[in-house]
């Protein structure tokens, strides 16, 4: 059995269309559009722009958030291009299985688990966190933990995560909609911001607009470059200020738009996925862009980059505080907290429909791909995920890990860039409602460019990353390998194909040898 066998795209419609683990169509243009901006704008946004201003960008951070979401936006096209021609859950593992092969799929999906897992338990330890922060604006104080003598729970995550976890097992239509209410208040509180911190802005503020290069003084780039893998590797000197700052910059705020790729995760919940998907994720996209860009010209413009920079962990609220707008700091606290709810919804959904399509297939238990008749969603997957991603942010220290949520999203964004490209010379009879621009050159720019991204983060996390991939390896020879369905006769399911269907399979050169013989089976 070759490790690099392809799974062909009828078997993974066929798969999606089998009784009992079926997904309801529910979601609109306007659903996934208000879902990317859900899961992309949490508190960070009130954060991450401040830090990329005062240690690398200056006033041209803007500009460094327009490099990372065209950066972003190459790789949701390539993400578009396959949800369009295989709109069924699991993302970036299903159109990895479909070009490169089983072993290549399971380490991605393996890769989407730790993204989706971390980025849930770490988001909903901060929910918590800052939960307290709004209840102390009114006067009640509440400590985020409770001492339970042999551990520590902080309580604010498992209130978050099961009410969301019950949401989800109670509908995607219904979750969306809790989610859509929440992020319509999170974008007004955005607007707000941005508004009040244009009454303060100083032209001067913003010249020039990059900054000249300095020598780095103190520690303010390690979180980017100075304790990179690409630093480690080659005794690159870290970057502030100047173009080099802005690129800098870029790297760092980059991570603001990680979670569009959870988007794509929906494709098999979509009415109509050839023309909501790619509507959906563009919009969101753009209208992340255009708040991040908000927030942070907004930022610059009311002070300085260099006070900015002389506070140790710079915010928005810094701003305010530094001209004189402390209340400011309690709207900031407030969209924080209403930021990260949705976030976890978001990530939750996604983490689960990952673990559905992986089930399908049989890399992990088939059993728990199954799906309730009545809701049309995968209660068994929803309430398990729910639980452990609960247990760990109420009783862990996972932020500890936060990186590792950047290296998963990476890792599967190079992976969907490339195979793409191989996607188009497999199976070239397959018609895209969408096609990324430009050929290959796309493509190919869209892998180098998070392929550099993945070098700026630090060793620490690489080598992390390292012991996550080899229990992944572990996990698939000892299981999944043997458990996959390609091992099993496809043959009934073959059978029920179309014509059509069953003359484009013999035609997909990725089916044999393998596929050709399932059939013959």
């Amino acid at each position: 059995m070759s490790l690099f066998r392809t799974k062909p795209v009828e078997s993974f419609l066929a798969d999606a269309a089998e009784p009992g683990r079926q997904l309801k169509r529910t979601l609109n243009t306007w659903d996934l559009m208000i879902m990317g901006v859900a899961v992309s704008v949490g508190a960070g946004i009130f954060s991450v722009g401040a830090r990329a201003a005062a240690n690398f960008s200056g006033p041209a951070v803007t500009l460094s958030f327009v490099i990372a979401a065209l950066t972003c936006a190459m790789a949701i096209m390539c993400y578009a291009e396959f949800a369009t021609a295989i709109p069924v859950a699991g993302s970036a593992y299903v159109f990895s299985y479909a070009t490169m092969g089983e072993f290549i799929a399971w380490i991605i999906g393996w890769n989407l688990i730790l993204e989706l897992f971390t980025a849930a338990a770490v988001i909903a330890k901060y929910w918590g966190i800052y939960l307290t922060e709004v209840f102390q604006l009114v006067g009640v104080h509440l400590s985020p933990t409770i001492d339970l003598g042999i551990v520590t729970m902080s309580w604010g995550p498992l209130l978050i995560v099961a009410l969301f976890t019950l949401l989800l097992v109670m509908g995607t239509k219904l979750s969306a909609t809790v989610g859509n209410v929440f992020t319509i208040i999170k974008i007004a509180v955005v607007l707000f911001v941005i508004v009040a911190g244009l009454f303060y802005l100083k032209v001067e503020n913003l010249i020039p607009f990059i900054p000249d290069a300095v020598p780095v003084s103190g520690d303010g780039t390690t979180e980017v470059l100075k304790q990179s893998l690409f630093a480690f590797a080659t005794g690159a000197a870290p970057a502030q200020y100047g173009i080099s700052g802005v690129l800098a910059g870029a790297a760092l705020v980059f991570f603001a738009f990680v979670g569009f790729d959870v988007v794509a995760t929906s494709a098999e919940e979509v009415k109509n996925p050839s023309k909501t998907l790619p509507r959906g994720i563009f919009a969101g996209l753009a209208l992340t862009t255009l708040l991040y860009i908000g927030v942070s010209f907004a930022l610059t413009g009311m002070v300085s980059y260099k006070d900015l920079a002389a506070v140790e962990t710079p915010t928005l609220a810094t701003a305010f505080s530094l001209v004189g707008n402390d209340g400011a700091a309690s709207v900031i606290a407030v969209g924080s907290l209403i930021g990260l709810t949705t976030v976890v919804m978001v990530l939750l959904m996604g983490l689960s429909r990952v673990v559905l399509a992986i089930s399908r297939d049989g890399l992990l238990p088939h059993s728990l791909s199954k799906t309730s008749a009545k809701r049309g969603t995968p209660v068994r997957i929803t309430v398990i995920c729910g639980t452990l991603v609960a247990l760990v942010a109420g009783f862990t220290r996972v932020d500890v890990l936060e990186e590792m949520i950047n290296i998963g999203t990476l890792s599967a964004f190079v992976m969907v860039s490339l195979g793409i490209i191989v996607l188009r010379r497999k199976r070239p009879d397959l018609k895209p409602s969408f096609r990324v621009p430009f050929g290959p050159v796309i493509p190919i720019v869209s892998a180098l460019l998070c392929t550099y991204l993945m070098l700026n983060l630090a060793v620490e996390t690489w080598l992390y990353f390292v012991v996550w991939l080899a229990v992944g390896v572990i996990i698939y020879f000892a299981y999944g390998r043997g458990h996959s369905r390609l091992n099993t006769k496809y043959a009934d399911q073959f059978a029920a194909m179309a014509p059509g269907a069953m003359a484009a399979t013999a035609k997909d050169d990725s089916a044999k040898p393998e596929d050709s013989e399932l059939v013959a089976k």
